[in-house]
Protein backbone atom coordinates (compact mmCIF):
# COMPACT_ATOMS: atom_id res chain seq x y z
CA UNK A 1 0.00 0.00 0.00
CA UNK A 2 1.52 3.66 -1.12
CA UNK A 3 2.55 5.92 1.79
CA UNK A 4 0.14 9.08 2.33
CA UNK A 5 3.13 11.84 1.22
CA UNK A 6 3.02 15.05 3.01
CA UNK A 7 2.36 18.51 1.31
CA UNK A 8 5.52 20.78 1.38
CA UNK A 9 5.16 24.47 1.16
CA UNK A 10 8.93 25.92 0.27
CA UNK A 11 10.14 29.18 0.53
CA UNK A 12 12.60 29.28 -1.84
CA UNK A 13 14.05 32.97 -2.14
CA UNK A 14 17.24 33.79 -4.52
CA UNK A 15 18.48 30.75 -7.25
CA UNK A 16 21.16 31.79 -5.47
CA UNK A 17 20.44 28.84 -2.85
CA UNK A 18 20.92 25.87 -5.53
CA UNK A 19 24.40 25.95 -5.72
CA UNK A 20 25.22 27.92 -2.24
CA UNK A 21 26.14 25.85 0.44
CA UNK A 22 23.67 27.53 2.84
CA UNK A 23 21.43 26.54 5.84
CA UNK A 24 18.50 26.60 3.73
CA UNK A 25 19.73 24.39 1.32
CA UNK A 26 20.65 22.03 3.80
CA UNK A 27 17.41 22.11 5.19
CA UNK A 28 15.67 21.50 1.78
CA UNK A 29 18.22 18.42 1.50
CA UNK A 30 17.30 17.18 5.64
CA UNK A 31 13.96 17.20 5.07
CA UNK A 32 13.76 15.30 1.46
CA UNK A 33 15.80 12.69 3.38
CA UNK A 34 12.90 12.11 6.47
CA UNK A 35 10.81 11.52 3.98
CA UNK A 36 9.19 8.65 1.69
CA UNK A 37 10.92 8.28 -1.89
CA UNK A 38 7.92 9.95 -3.86
CA UNK A 39 6.89 8.00 -7.35
CA UNK A 40 6.59 11.82 -8.76
CA UNK A 41 6.69 15.45 -7.76
CA UNK A 42 3.85 18.02 -8.58
CA UNK A 43 5.43 21.37 -8.29
CA UNK A 44 3.63 24.93 -8.22
CA UNK A 45 6.14 27.76 -8.70
CA UNK A 46 5.69 31.13 -8.31
CA UNK A 47 7.39 31.58 -11.52
CA UNK A 48 5.14 30.26 -14.13
CA UNK A 49 1.81 32.31 -15.09
CA UNK A 50 -1.04 31.75 -16.88
CA UNK A 51 -4.08 33.35 -17.84
CA UNK A 52 -7.72 32.08 -18.54
CA UNK A 53 -6.75 28.51 -18.12
CA UNK A 54 -4.36 26.53 -15.45
CA UNK A 55 -1.75 24.49 -17.91
CA UNK A 56 0.52 21.50 -16.56
CA UNK A 57 4.48 20.95 -17.76
CA UNK A 58 3.72 17.14 -20.07
CA UNK A 59 7.03 16.93 -21.63
CA UNK A 60 8.73 13.80 -20.96
CA UNK A 61 11.85 15.46 -20.34
CA UNK A 62 11.37 19.01 -19.51
CA UNK A 63 13.92 21.15 -20.09
CA UNK A 64 15.58 23.48 -17.18
CA UNK A 65 14.28 27.04 -17.36
CA UNK A 66 17.30 29.86 -16.46
CA UNK A 67 14.40 32.37 -16.27
CA UNK A 68 16.28 35.39 -14.43
CA UNK A 69 19.23 37.78 -14.98
CA UNK A 70 22.07 39.03 -13.21
CA UNK A 71 23.70 35.83 -11.86
CA UNK A 72 27.03 33.83 -12.40
CA UNK A 73 27.92 31.85 -14.77
CA UNK A 74 27.68 28.97 -13.14
CA UNK A 75 24.02 29.55 -12.07
CA UNK A 76 22.96 29.26 -15.81
CA UNK A 77 25.01 26.13 -16.33
CA UNK A 78 22.80 24.44 -13.87
CA UNK A 79 20.86 21.76 -15.70
CA UNK A 80 18.42 19.68 -13.76
CA UNK A 81 17.21 16.54 -16.28
CA UNK A 82 14.45 14.75 -13.59
CA UNK A 83 12.24 13.27 -16.53
CA UNK A 84 8.88 14.81 -16.71
CA UNK A 85 5.73 12.71 -16.36
CA UNK A 86 2.63 12.62 -19.10
CA UNK A 87 0.42 10.52 -17.02
CA UNK A 88 0.49 12.41 -14.02
CA UNK A 89 -0.37 15.77 -15.82
CA UNK A 90 -2.95 14.35 -17.48
CA UNK A 91 -4.21 13.37 -13.66
CA UNK A 92 -3.83 16.60 -12.64
CA UNK A 93 -6.19 17.53 -15.80
CA UNK A 94 -8.77 15.14 -14.30
CA UNK A 95 -8.62 15.97 -11.31
CA UNK A 96 -8.86 20.07 -11.75
CA UNK A 97 -11.81 19.26 -14.29
CA UNK A 98 -14.32 20.80 -15.63
CA UNK A 99 -11.78 23.70 -15.20
CA UNK A 100 -9.80 23.63 -18.29
CA UNK A 101 -6.01 22.65 -17.76
CA UNK A 102 -3.90 22.83 -20.84
CA UNK A 103 -1.17 20.46 -21.58
CA UNK A 104 1.79 21.79 -22.54
CA UNK A 105 4.32 19.38 -24.42
CA UNK A 106 7.49 21.79 -24.35
CA UNK A 107 7.03 23.85 -20.79
CA UNK A 108 10.49 22.81 -18.70
CA UNK A 109 11.00 23.44 -15.04
CA UNK A 110 11.10 26.84 -13.56
CA UNK A 111 14.36 28.17 -11.35
CA UNK A 112 11.27 27.73 -8.81
CA UNK A 113 10.93 24.05 -9.21
CA UNK A 114 15.19 23.30 -9.53
CA UNK A 115 16.22 25.28 -7.13
CA UNK A 116 14.49 23.64 -4.29
CA UNK A 117 14.54 19.90 -6.06
CA UNK A 118 17.70 19.84 -6.79
CA UNK A 119 18.95 20.00 -3.13
CA UNK A 120 16.14 17.55 -2.48
CA UNK A 121 17.27 14.98 -5.46
CA UNK A 122 19.93 15.75 -6.07
CA UNK A 123 20.51 12.32 -8.83
CA UNK A 124 17.46 14.13 -10.92
CA UNK A 125 15.54 10.86 -10.89
CA UNK A 126 12.18 11.70 -9.45
CA UNK A 127 9.57 12.74 -12.29
CA UNK A 128 7.91 16.04 -11.93
CA UNK A 129 5.35 18.01 -13.15
CA UNK A 130 4.61 21.52 -12.92
CA UNK A 131 1.18 23.45 -12.59
CA UNK A 132 0.95 27.08 -13.12
CA UNK A 133 -0.79 29.92 -11.36
CA UNK A 134 -3.70 30.64 -13.18
CA UNK A 135 -3.86 34.58 -12.45
CA UNK A 136 -7.18 35.12 -13.90
CA UNK A 137 -8.62 33.20 -11.00
CA UNK A 138 -9.61 34.28 -7.80
CA UNK A 139 -7.87 33.28 -4.33
CA UNK A 140 -10.59 30.93 -3.47
CA UNK A 141 -9.99 28.44 -6.56
CA UNK A 142 -6.24 28.09 -5.90
CA UNK A 143 -7.32 26.72 -2.35
CA UNK A 144 -9.74 24.94 -4.42
CA UNK A 145 -7.41 23.63 -6.66
CA UNK A 146 -5.32 22.30 -4.10
CA UNK A 147 -8.17 20.35 -2.26
CA UNK A 148 -8.73 18.90 -5.21
CA UNK A 149 -5.47 17.96 -6.02
CA UNK A 150 -4.94 16.05 -2.52
CA UNK A 151 -5.95 13.06 -4.09
CA UNK A 152 -2.28 12.80 -5.21
CA UNK A 153 -1.30 12.13 -1.94
CA UNK A 154 -2.38 8.73 -1.66
CA UNK A 155 -0.53 8.08 -5.02
CA UNK A 156 2.60 8.45 -4.01
CA UNK A 157 3.12 12.16 -5.07
CA UNK A 158 5.06 14.61 -3.41
CA UNK A 159 2.89 18.03 -3.90
CA UNK A 160 5.33 21.00 -3.37
CA UNK A 161 4.54 24.60 -3.43
CA UNK A 162 7.59 26.63 -4.02
CA UNK A 163 7.02 30.27 -3.43
CA UNK A 164 7.36 33.10 -0.24
CA UNK A 165 5.04 33.73 2.04
CA UNK A 166 6.95 37.41 2.79
CA UNK A 167 8.07 38.64 -1.24
CA UNK A 168 8.54 42.31 -1.56
CA UNK A 169 11.75 43.40 -3.11
CA UNK A 170 10.43 46.98 -4.05
CA UNK A 171 9.72 48.44 -0.59
CA UNK A 172 12.86 47.37 0.42
CA UNK A 173 15.84 49.33 0.75
CA UNK A 174 19.30 47.20 0.13
CA UNK A 175 21.28 50.10 0.75
CA UNK A 176 21.08 49.06 4.67
CA UNK A 177 19.63 45.88 4.55
CA UNK A 178 17.60 46.61 6.80
CA UNK A 179 14.38 44.06 7.32
CA UNK A 180 11.33 46.03 7.84
CA UNK A 181 9.02 45.54 10.55
CA UNK A 182 5.95 44.52 8.39
CA UNK A 183 8.00 41.29 7.14
CA UNK A 184 8.30 39.39 10.09
CA UNK A 185 5.32 40.65 11.69
CA UNK A 186 3.26 39.46 8.75
CA UNK A 187 5.02 35.92 8.81
CA UNK A 188 4.43 35.74 12.55
CA UNK A 189 0.55 36.01 11.56
CA UNK A 190 0.57 33.79 8.72
CA UNK A 191 2.26 30.86 10.61
CA UNK A 192 0.25 31.17 13.84
CA UNK A 193 -3.02 31.19 11.23
CA UNK A 194 -1.25 27.80 9.14
CA UNK A 195 -0.48 26.00 12.65
CA UNK A 196 -4.23 26.34 14.09
CA UNK A 197 -6.10 25.42 10.74
CA UNK A 198 -7.06 29.08 10.22
CA UNK A 199 -7.05 29.32 6.57
CA UNK A 200 -9.95 31.88 5.67
CA UNK A 201 -8.10 35.11 6.67
CA UNK A 202 -4.81 33.56 4.54
CA UNK A 203 -7.24 32.94 1.44
CA UNK A 204 -8.26 36.87 1.69
CA UNK A 205 -5.15 38.28 2.76
CA UNK A 206 -5.88 41.75 1.65
CA UNK A 207 -8.29 41.71 5.37
CA UNK A 208 -5.20 40.72 6.94
CA UNK A 209 -4.49 44.71 6.54
CA UNK A 210 -1.37 46.93 5.80
CA UNK A 211 1.43 43.84 6.69
CA UNK A 212 -0.43 41.50 4.36
CA UNK A 213 0.02 44.28 1.07
CA UNK A 214 3.00 45.01 1.79
CA UNK A 215 4.04 41.47 2.56
CA UNK A 216 2.25 39.53 -0.47
CA UNK A 217 2.95 42.58 -2.83
CA UNK A 218 2.11 41.02 -6.30
CA UNK A 219 1.12 37.78 -4.99
CA UNK A 220 2.32 35.40 -7.22
CA UNK A 221 4.99 33.83 -4.54
CA UNK A 222 2.19 34.25 -2.05
CA UNK A 223 -0.42 32.47 -4.18
CA UNK A 224 1.09 28.97 -4.23
CA UNK A 225 0.76 28.91 -0.65
CA UNK A 226 -2.90 28.21 -1.14
CA UNK A 227 -2.35 25.17 -3.00
CA UNK A 228 -0.30 24.03 -0.25
CA UNK A 229 -3.17 24.71 2.60
CA UNK A 230 -5.58 23.68 0.54
CA UNK A 231 -4.07 20.12 -0.14
CA UNK A 232 -3.52 19.26 4.18
CA UNK A 233 -5.89 17.09 5.98
CA UNK A 234 -7.45 19.43 8.98
CA UNK A 235 -6.12 18.56 12.11
CA UNK A 236 -3.04 16.76 10.47
CA UNK A 237 0.67 17.84 12.20
CA UNK A 238 2.19 20.63 10.78
CA UNK A 239 6.14 21.80 11.41
CA UNK A 240 8.17 24.81 9.93
CA UNK A 241 11.95 24.54 9.32
CA UNK A 242 14.54 27.16 7.63
CA UNK A 243 12.04 29.98 8.93
CA UNK A 244 13.95 32.87 8.48
CA UNK A 245 12.87 36.26 7.21
CA UNK A 246 15.21 38.60 5.62
CA UNK A 247 14.79 42.03 4.00
CA UNK A 248 11.45 41.58 2.39
CA UNK A 249 11.68 37.99 1.90
CA UNK A 250 10.66 35.22 4.07
CA UNK A 251 12.64 31.94 3.51
CA UNK A 252 10.18 30.30 6.37
CA UNK A 253 9.27 26.75 4.69
CA UNK A 254 5.99 24.16 5.87
CA UNK A 255 5.33 20.86 5.86
CA UNK A 256 2.01 19.17 6.74
CA UNK A 257 1.83 15.17 7.12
Amino acid sequence: MTARMPVLFLGHGSPMNAIEDNAWRRGWADIAGRLSRPKAVLCVSAHWETSGAAAVSAAAHPETIHDFGGFPQALFDVRYPAPGDPVLAARVGDLLAPDPVVQDPARGLDHGVWSVLLPMYPDADVPIVQLSLDRARPNAWHYEAGRRLAALRDEGVLIVASGDIVHNLRDVDFRTGATPDWAPRFNDTAKRLIETGDHGPLIDWRALGPDAAAAINSAEHYLPLLYALGAAETGEPVSFFNDDVFAGISMTSVQWG
